[in-house]
């Protein structure tokens, strides 16, 4: 597991010279506390030092220092040495969920990598201070906005780990977590390669760009990766904005330009609310705060694809 293996052995250590310590003095304590009673005792002498149990707890605790300080240090070149062959995932957090980017275009909301490859994560974030933890990697590292930062691992087993945000970040923080899949090398040659065509190929699911298409599996991705989740669900309950839930053709009392009006959703109407956020504001939403999420004609196209189908 890379730098992991090592970061074990150095807690280890410390972990078991604090025992070995924590041992000894309690007993030389209880032992001096019954030896020395002032029942035995009745007349203290002065003590002038003594040279060599003067230099046996100095030196003797300068060397369990160094050698902590020598293993963290070690540890902590491993973990700062990123591997040049390491695959190149581009993570970005935003409140509140995580998004994760491959060289061949797929973006998921799960991380996603193959087993005994050393992995790369470029960390950014587009509003506020995240931090990215993998607990059972022991990995975290602060995501924050105009900083460009880096982390890596490598996974040696196959499975499903916990991925959670470290840093809080908002009324939601507690919801921004995620998963780490790591598969096999042919599972996961199997998962790029079927995923990448969905993502790099609008033909694949359509035939082409256009609205109406049938992108709806890509667009399930992109509601989950661009951020959308934070504030709209998919089961009908409202969050910070409307449910997702049965919103294509339902007909909806918006605000537009500060008057009340009823319309149906539709392509037109959906179109227009990515693109303009202000434009018209569902009644009982309208003080909410949207972020403007930059889309392509294509992914709008997948994402509405996707509400039509979510009923």
């Amino acid at each position: 597991m890379g730098f992991t293996d090592t970061f074990n052995d150095t807690f280890a250590f410390v972990f078991w010279v604090s025992v070995v310590l924590m041992i000894a003095i309690t007993f030389a304590m209880v032992y001096f506390m019954v030896r020395y009673h002032h029942s035995r005792n009745h007349q203290a002498e002065d003590i002038h030092g003594h040279f060599g149990l003067e230099v046996t707890w100095t030196v003797i605790p300068t060397i369990l220092v160094m050698a902590m300080f020598y293993y963290g240090y070690v540890g902590y070149k491993e973990m700062d040495t990123i591997p040049e062959d390491a695959m190149v995932v581009e993570t970005t957090g935003r409140m509140w969920s995580w998004a994760f980017k491959y060289d061949n275009g797929i973006e998921t909301d799960t991380l996603v990598v193959p087993q005994g490859k050393a992995v790369r994560l470029n960390l950014g974030s587009t509003d506020v201070i995240h931090s990215f933890y993998i607990p059972a990697f022991k990995i975290k590292k602060d995501v924050v906005p105009g900083v460009n930062t880096t982390m890596w691992f490598q996974p040696d087993t196959a499975g499903t780990y916990d991925v959670f945000c470290a840093e809080y970040c908002g009324d939601r923080h507690s919801y921004m977590l995620t998963k780490l899949k790591v598969l096999p090398k042919a599972q996961y040659d199997n998962w790029y390669s079927t995923t990448g065509a969905l993502f790099t190929s609008n033909s694949s699911a359509s035939g082409s760009g256009e609205i109406g298409g049938n992108n709806s599996a890509r667009g399930e991705m992109l509601v989950k990766t661009k951020g959308c989740v934070a504030c709209h669900t998919f089961d009908g309950t409202p969050l910070i904005g409307p449910s997702f839930k049965g919103v294509y053709g339902k007909n909806e009392t918006v605000i537009t330009d500060g008057t009340e009006r009823t319309l149906t959703v539709d392509e037109e109407y959906l179109i227009r609310s990515i693109k303009q956020l202000d434009a018209d504001k569902v009644k009982g939403f309208e003080n909410m705060v949207m972020t403007q999420i930059e889309l392509s004609d294509e992914e709008i196209a997948a994402i509405i694809d996707y509400l039509k189908e979510l009923k």
